[in-house]
């Protein structure tokens, strides 16, 4: 795992060890960036972190700021480190919260982000779609964007959003929901 572009391109990443976290590939990670286009200047939430891969390419391609939710402590360490690592302690803000609660409060605070990162771990995902339906256009500014990572069996999740595009990886499913 490595940061594909922008200010910090080329830093390994670290990763938690085991089976736990899935981190989405490089080749998904650049594709991905490439539909989402610019990032500079954007507030990003990644409540499903894990080693924060998502969140921190955003950063360094030029993001302003990215929240980090996670609660697994080998992927807070590795979340951390890699922080450490790219110099982002200034623009970042980590959170030993499960993302579904932080989605809720920030939902309920009227917090709005330009870019969501949502690549929770697949089992998760058929109780995550009632959450995301009623929470995503609310956690969104108009005209922000919110990532989906699925397993690529299943289809796009069906949200209240406008599904700009969806793409698959390998075993990955990326799709692309607009605000607005």
């Amino acid at each position: 795992m490595r940061i594909i572009a922008g200010e910090r391109r080329g830093t390994r990443l670290a990763v938690p060890a085991g089976r736990r976290t899935r981190p989405t590939s490089d080749r998904a990670r650049e594709s991905l960036f490439a539909m989402l286009g610019s990032v500079g200047d954007l507030d990003v939430l990644d409540p499903f972190a894990g080693s924060g891969a998502l969140g921190l390419e955003a950063l360094s391609r030029g993001a302003r700021h990215a929240v980090f939710c996670e609660t697994s402590p080998a992927a807070l360490r590795a979340l951390r480190d890699n922080i450490a690592r790219l110099r982002y302690g200034d623009r970042t803000q980590v959170v030993r919260l499960d993302g579904r609660r932080r989605m809720a409060e920030d939902a309920a605070a009227g917090h709005r982000y330009d870019l969501l990162l949502l690549d929770p771990p697949y089992t998760m995902l058929p109780a995550l779609q009632e959450l995301f339906s009623l929470q995503l256009p609310g956690l969104l500014v108009p005209g922000g964007l919110a990532v989906v990572e699925s397993p690529a069996s299943s289809p796009a999740l069906d949200l209240p959003l406008e599904l700009d595009t969806t793409r698959t990886y390998g075993e990955a499913r990326i799709s692309l929901y607009r605000h607005g």
